[in-house]
């Protein structure tokens, strides 16, 4: 980050307006497009083969998975990645919501999904525009310019 960057990034105080409700729009845009890679495994072989159709990271975690340190392994490794390769990462609290938002409704008998790693790829050909997504890249930005490199949003059950 140059000082100009740093010179140009908006007063935080001036637009914390809450982006979860972008974030969820940003989601279901990309679940009907067909742009969602959920799970820790699945993210990382998706990283690996092709990082540069990944344009947002979220790696989300409620307040009993903090202590999961195999999970904070991963969430390190996985932030370093993105970080090096310039893709945008959100941490997120609300596992439940995200769950009705990324898979849907739940059966009782189904096996619960691995939540912790969603990827949001926009494919070279630029399918689809979300406003949600934009919105959730500047506060993403605005983070940056704080210094705070993953930003954090939570999900309100409904």
């Amino acid at each position: 980050m140059t000082l100009e960057d740093i010179a140009t990034c908006d007063n935080p105080d001036s637009k914390m307006q809450p982006v979860s409700a972008a974030l969820e729009e940003a989601l279901v845009a990309a679940r009907r497009k067909d742009s969602l890679t959920v799970g820790v495994y699945e993210s990382a072989k998706l990283m690996n083969v092709d990082p540069d159709s990944v344009v947002l990271c979220l790696l989300a975690a409620d307040q009993e998975h903090e202590d999961d340190v195999a999970l904070q392994i991963h969430f390190t490794l996985i932030q370093a990645f993105c970080r090096d390769n310039d893709i945008n990462i959100v941490r997120v609290s609300g596992l439940q919501r995200l769950s009705e938002i990324v898979v849907g409704p739940a059966e009782p008998s189904s096996e619960p999904q691995d939540l912790h790693c969603i990827l949001v790829s926009n494919p070279h050909t630029d399918s689809w525009k979300s406003s949600g997504l934009q919105e959730v890249f500047d506060y993403c930005e605005e983070g940056r310019c704080r210094n705070q490199w993953v930003p954090f949003i939570s999900l309100m059950e409904r």
